[in-house]
């Protein structure tokens, strides 16, 4: 936007970039949130474009649905709209069958000035953000990023297995090739590793 500074850099393999926010909090209440402060933790920051639209609900309860699955994996989950937390606190008043969201298990961020969505470069043509999914780690170092454009809605458990992927290179120090899932076998990052791992899985890929 007019007069900001172009940020230069590439988000996934750095460090997210901080902010402090009004936010829904996941009982209803109002308060602030900063990204810093969750430090210890797995966030799971989503961006949507607006509240009370169309997408935006579905995706938003696909996340509350899985919320136990977050939580047993130690992350936190917030949304981020460019909406006022008061719009956020108005929208979970309306029921889902007339297009709401109802209550939900976690917090809602409001982004009214866009500067959250303009950090993390998910700000679509001025006005509202895109389908931006970010996995930041406990130190803070975003380790997995995708942006959908506003008619495409995201998975949901293709997070989940971002996380678990993460999960399992920061406990067995292997990698994780294509299509892995929780309960698969890791790959060594090696010549020899992935030549052992390709003769067994080769034709299975």
């Amino acid at each position: 936007m007019t007069g900001r500074l172009e940020i230069d850099m590439s988000l996934v393999g750095n460090e997210a970039p901080d902010f402090t926010a009004a936010v829904v909090t996941a009982d209803g209440g109002f308060d602030s949130f900063t990204l810093s402060e969750q430090r210890g933790k797995y966030v799971v920051l989503f961006f949507y474009p607006l509240d009370f639209t169309f997408v935006c609900p579905s995706e938003l309860l696909a996340f509350n649905h899985r919320m136990d699955e977050f939580t047993k994996r130690g992350v936190e989950v917030v949304g981020c709209s460019v909406d006022s937390e008061h719009t956020h606190w108005a929208w979970r008043q309306t029921p889902v069958e007339s297009g709401g969201i109802g209550s939900l298990n976690y917090s809602l961020i409001a982004d009214l000035d866009k500067e959250i969505a303009y950090q993390y470069d998910v700000l679509h043509e001025e006005k509202v953000a895109l389908r931006g999914s970010f996995l930041i780690d406990k130190e803070g170092v975003i380790q997995h990023a995708v942006i959908n454009n506003l008619p495409l809605g995201r998975n949901v458990d293709e997070m989940i297995r971002m996380v678990d992927a993460l999960q399992f290179h920061e406990t067995h120090g292997e990698v994780c090739p294509a299509g892995w899932n929780a309960g698969d076998e890791g790959m060594k990052d090696t010549h020899d590793g992935v030549a052992e791992y390709l003769s067994k899985n080769a034709d299975n890929l």
